[in-house]
């Protein structure tokens, strides 16, 4: 037994020691980054933080900043396609309403979140029951934000329903989505409906200005054209390409922003759309492949700026339409991962029947 306590006694010695000793080995120091430092995505730093640095929809923002200055908030529906200011706009609606302390105050949901049956009867009516604390001078009801809503399983929405009724007298819901149709009717007609259309080239270009001044960029006219263009009324989008086109190169223009984003340049698309209306079927097969390996183009992207290139040119209505409706089948054909190859030959296929009808209908 002695002799079992001294061992114990040698092994807590070493121990201790080993405690003792310093670290010999390399220190891995994480250093960590600043809030607002270059690590932060610009989509996030250069978030509208009130209703007045929401970029568009000057209508909508207007009437939502009315009532909510006058305490009549009403559940909201907001839809529309991403990157159109949705979640930044009740972001906003709560930082009014509860100021610093909003995160206390609205149950945030999204699509990654479990948002089943059993949430919206457990959760979401546990955090709507309770009595809310003003944390502001207008604070009187709590706010439930939903974002991604047509992700929620009908069974879910069908729950949410009777929530909505019971706990209108304290708490407001906010339903965020991208299809108002995946949302069911009964939903709907609780809620004002607002829609955020795509954000016109002009509101872009504004917001684009203010993050190339304050992060003091070397942007010229062309480059921004091109972030206006890709991004297709999607601010996040827009925000997403300066930024990794920041990265990439110093001085931002057109040629950079498209060869980042990997879309063909339009004067590549000339070229491609010069080839099918011109040279013969072998001709245009070998120098659209060529051209697509040399700079890495994916043929869906061929097919869409093409597509949207042949709505300009001038042509017969008769031969338009068909020519359009085979790009559409092609880009459907895509969409699905068909063989590139034989797309890239019905693509082609489809121009020489318009070519043929062309010269016919001049002859």
């Amino acid at each position: 037994m002695a002799e079992a306590i001294a061992l114990m006694d040698i092994d807590e010695e070493e121990n201790q020691n080993h405690l003792s000793k310093p670290n010999k080995g390399k220190k891995v120091v994480v250093p960590a980054t600043p809030p607002g430092g270059k690590a932060t995505p610009w989509v996030e730093k250069y978030r509208p933080q009130s209703l007045a640095d929401v970029a568009a929809h000057r209508d909508i923002i207007d009437t939502i900043d009315r009532l909510t200055s006058e305490n009549r908030l009403p559940h909201l529906l907001l839809y529309g396609p991403p990157g159109t200011g949705k979640t930044s706009t009740i972001l906003a609606v709560a930082r009014k309403l509860y100021g610093a302390q909003y995160h206390n105050m609205i149950l945030e949901l999204n699509a990654s979140d479990d948002r089943g049956i059993d949430v919206v009867r457990k959760q979401i009516q546990d955090f709507a029951s309770t009595q809310s604390f003003s944390f502001g001078a207008k604070a009187s009801v709590k706010l439930v934000l939903l974002d991604e809503a047509d992700a929620m399983t009908k069974d879910a929405q069908f729950a949410l329903r009777r929530v909505i009724e019971k706990y209108t007298k304290n708490t407001r819901f906010a339903l965020i989505c991208n299809h108002v149709n995946k949302i069911i009717p009964a939903l709907q007609s609780r809620c004002t409906r607002f829609r955020f259309a795509p954000l016109d080239p002009m509101h872009v270009g504004e917001r684009l200005k203010h993050v190339i001044e304050a992060e003091g960029l070397d942007v010229p006219e062309s480059g921004l054209e091109a972030l206006k263009c890709l991004s297709n009324g999607d601010m996040r989008k827009a925000l997403n390409i300066l930024q990794s086109t920041h990265m990439a190169s110093q001085q931002i223009t057109e040629e950079t922003v498209y060869l980042c984003t990997g879309n063909p340049l339009p004067q590549d698309v000339q070229q491609i759309t010069h080839w099918l209306l011109n040279e013969s079927f072998a001709e245009s097969y070998k120098r659209i492949s060529e051209i697509k390996t040399r700079k890495g183009l994916a043929l869906v992207d061929i097919v869409r700026e093409v597509t949207m290139f042949v709505f300009k040119i001038k042509m017969q209505s008769d031969i338009r339409v068909p020519l359009i409706n085979d790009l559409a089948d092609i880009e459907y054909r895509l969409s699905f991962g068909c063989n590139d190859k034989l797309q890239l030959g019905s693509l082609i296929a489809s121009f020489t029947r318009a070519r043929s009808a062309l010269v016919a209908a001049a002859n």
